[in-house]
């Protein structure tokens, strides 16, 4: 294909940039940049201002794009693997199947963002804003998301097994059918989520925040639970096997028919809580508060 020129715009910044060969002056905002490869990879572009820009399918592999203005772009099926996004703006952004593993979005603005399908395998997002972002289906597996704002994200179907979630907003998110197989949800904020139906598997979730939300047929087999306020969440149908709820706040919360053999209940508030038809077969209740808990049909031997 023959090369065809067109405006990349930048921030100012006071040092010299070049890309692609060009050099830009102090001062300048604008510079030509041959396109005929689509190909950016390895390329030094801090504070570049490519906003609403239509760059699907680029190479933009190991590219530093550090506080760069990336909002509303539309980068699908791009390649950024393992490039530098430090405190980028990605708001709006298009970046469905986009490859994004191992790159480090630290402190990024993804809010509103369109991620379907985007793999982002070991990528840093510590501190990111991923508020109302579309991840169905995203791959963030051992995902470094520490203290990240992923309120009323849609996670659904997502695979985030053996992420690093401490610390990170997930109120309202959306993670029906998500994989979350020995994730790290230690402190992590889940007030009202949707959990219906989730892989939790051996999840950390000590003191956990998950007041009022849907954890119905889910899955949390050998979970961490200890300290986790649980207060009206829904856990029909749930699996808690082993499950280590001790000092948990269960206030009001609902396990009808849950399976929480063997769990340990130990010191938790299970205060009008609701186990119809759930198996509790060898669960440790000692010390457990159990007044005006609904225990009809629960299966105790």
């Amino acid at each position: 294909m023959t090369a065809i020129e067109r405006h990349t715009h930048f921030k100012s910044y006071p040092p010299k940039h070049s890309l692609n060969g060009w050099q830009l002056p102090n001062g300048q905002t604008s510079l030509p940049v041959a396109m005929g490869n689509g190909s950016f990879q390895g390329q030094h572009l801090p504070a570049v201002d490519l906003s609403r820009e239509n760059l699907a399918g680029v190479d933009l592999s190991e590219a530093n794009l550090t506080d760069a203005n990336l909002s509303a772009i539309i980068l699908s099926t791009a390649n950024l693997r393992g490039a530098i996004l430090v405190n980028a703006d990605l708001s709006h952004a298009q970046l469905v199947n986009t490859n994004l593993v191992g790159a480090n979005l630290t402190g990024a603005t993804c809010v509103n963002a369109n991620l379907i399908g985007a793999d982002l395998k070991g990528a840093r997002l510590r501190g990111a804003d991923l508020q109302k972002a579309n991840l169905i289906g995203t791959e963030l597996r051992q995902t470094d998301l520490r203290h990240a704002d992923l309120t009323a994200a849609d996670l659904q179907r997502t695979d985030l097994s053996e992420a690093i979630l401490l610390g990170a907003d997930l109120g309202q998110a959306n993670l029906s059918g998500a994989n979350l197989h020995r994730a790290e949800l230690n402190e992590t904020h889940l007030y009202q989520a949707n959990l219906h139906r989730s892989n939790l598997t051996e999840a950390h979730l000590n003191s956990a925040y998950l007041f009022a939300a849907n954890l119905s047929e889910a899955i949390l087999t050998g979970a961490d639970l200890r300290w986790a306020n649980l207060r009206k969440a829904n856990l029909i149908g749930a699996t808690l096997q082993s499950t280590n709820l001790r000092g948990a706040n269960l206030r009001g919360a609902n396990f009808s028919y849950a399976n929480l053999q063997a769990a340990n209940l130990r010191g938790a508030n299970l205060s009008q809580v609701n186990f119809t038809g759930a198996d509790l077969r060898g669960a440790n209740l000692e010390e457990a508060n159990v007044r005006d808990a609904q225990l009809h049909a629960a299966i105790l031997e």
